[in-house]
């Protein structure tokens, strides 16, 4: 019965989030279906198993989903995102449309800026871009999603993206772990992306097929949906509805001050996890003031952290006075940040509550049983924990909360280095939460005026079969040489 439990929790909270029902209410409520069919104390079970993972998650975290999505935030308004798109577009030009489009939300995610702020701001160029180019409207989810989508959140060493972050409590890992393999992963990710993208520009050329129809890229009505929104919630750090909730300037920045910010959050990232950290005396974090924690179990986010601040200084010093209404603009960073780290956060304590459950041994015990080793294990666990909670960050959480001490009791025994256990990890994270239902994707096609039938097989060649492929290249190259 425990087991029937767990997996009639579970198929309660992908239905019904599908649907656009609040993971708020449907995590509690899957937990507490999962523990009345095992016979457990419900009450215990949601003060306790559920609120206590839960507010473990948003202590950890939320310094990084506060700064990033506040981040991102002025990042847009400052104008500095649309100065890089633009950048890129004019020096690439309309007949290297995809290229540019990928390039340009490579850039601007792989330093810092959230997803959902480089789609609204790329949707707009890239159809201007299209349009001019003659490709058609369907393959502009394609185009944004192969820069970022994928590498820049999984696989490039030093990424600030969330999932990046989550493993390295667990591990004892920095950003830049497996840096050789995350570079690999990258570039094949890119280079199967873009192949696969200008495959189909040519299909679609051979066939005559122009832009489609002149119709604007839906930006507003996508960030003021609320069906749009509650999908998204899981799916990134951002919360879409605080798009316009400010006033962008309309002073553009010149392009070397945009990229700055960029630069300086990987800049100090990498100094921070190489220099400043390893020589830090830390010992005082043993005490029981400070949770009897270690530098290890903490570095990582205090890494992404300083860098994220440090930029966002920057940029306020580069771009503040310009804007209309800084406060508007700190406090729709701020409120961006609120409903993803909750919506998380409540998965994660869904997560705790079934592997609280004594079936779940079961399940334990499957994924240890799969072959191929650990590394093909927890690439299991995690690739399809992502793909049935939507979202990368919490299907990660969860598998690293419930299976996390065993894997590195195992690594220990055999040899494994954890920073290749960390790279597998968040690049399997980064597989099956592209499904349809990921609020990212449906984000992506209502920002961009296309559907699921137009042009969801782009999305599951150029961020699922990528990454697959970029996965496994891993795992193979891992398990034969060691980490890099």
């Amino acid at each position: 019965m425990g087991l029937i439990g767990i997996l009639a929790g579970l198929s309660l909270l992908v239905w019904l989030a599908y649907r656009g029902w609040s993971v708020l209410l449907l995590a509690p409520a899957a937990a507490l279906i999962a523990a009345a069919f095992a016979g457990e104390p419900l009450l215990a079970h949601w003060t306790e198993t559920f609120m206590n993972s839960a507010a473990r998650f948003v202590a950890q975290f939320f310094p990084l989903f506060l700064l990033g999505a506040l981040f991102g935030k002025l990042m847009e308004d400052s104008g500095a995102v649309g100065t890089i798109a633009r950048w890129m577009t004019l020096k690439l030009g309309p007949k290297r449309a995809i290229l540019s489009v990928a390039l340009a939300g490579a850039a601007v995610t792989y330093g810092g800026v959230s997803l959902f702020v480089a789609i609204f701001v790329l949707a707009p160029m890239a159809t201007a871009l299209f349009r001019e180019a003659g490709i058609p409207r369907r393959l502009m989810p394609g185009a944004i999603a192969v820069g970022a989508f994928t590498f820049t959140m999984s696989a490039m060493p030093g990424t600030p993206a969330i999932p990046n972050a989550i493993p390295m409590p667990f591990f004892g890992t920095t950003p830049f772990a497996a840096p050789g393999l995350g570079i690999i992963a990258s570039a094949i990710m890119l280079g199967f992306g873009l192949w696969w993208m200008q495959r189909a520009e040519a299909r679609a050329r051979a066939a005559g097929e122009g832009f489609g129809d002149d119709a604007a890229a839906p930006v507003d009505a996508a960030a003021d949906d609320p069906l749009i929104r509650e999908r998204a919630s899981v799916a990134r750090e951002f919360d879409p509805a605080e798009m316009h909730r400010s006033q962008a300037t309309q002073k553009e920045l010149p392009i070397l001050l945009a990229a700055l910010p960029l630069i300086v959050v990987v800049a100090v990232n990498l100094l921070m996890s190489m220099v400043v950290l390893p020589n830090m005396d830390a010992a005082f974090l043993a005490e029981p003031r400070w949770g009897g924690t270690s530098l290890s179990a903490v570095a990582g986010v205090w890494s992404v952290a300083v860098a994220l601040f440090v930029a966002i200084l920057v940029l306020l010093a580069i771009s503040g006075w310009r804007l209309p209404s800084l406060r508007a603009t700190m406090d729709a960073g701020a409120n961006a940040s609120v409903l993803p780290i909750f919506s998380v956060a409540s998965l994660v304590g869904f997560g705790a509550v079934v592997a609280a459950m004594p079936a779940f041994e079961v399940v334990r015990d499957w994924v240890l049983g799969i072959g191929g080793g650990p590394l093909v294990s927890l690439a299991s666990a995690v690739t399809i924990l992502a793909a049935l909670t939507g979202s990368a960050s919490g299907g990660l959480t969860i598998a690293l909360d419930a299976l996390g001490p065993t894997y590195m009791a195992l690594a220990a025994q055999i040899n494994l280095d954890p920073g290749l256990m960390h790279r597998v990890a968040v690049i399997s994270a980064g597989t099956l939460d592209a499904l349809p239902h990921n609020g990212a994707v449906v984000t992506l096609f209502a920002v961009c005026g296309s559907t699921h039938k137009d042009s969801y097989l782009d999305i599951v060649m150029t961020t699922i079969v990528s990454a697959l492929l970029a996965l496994v290249a891993v795992i193979v190259l891992g398990s034969l040489v060691g980490s890099f």
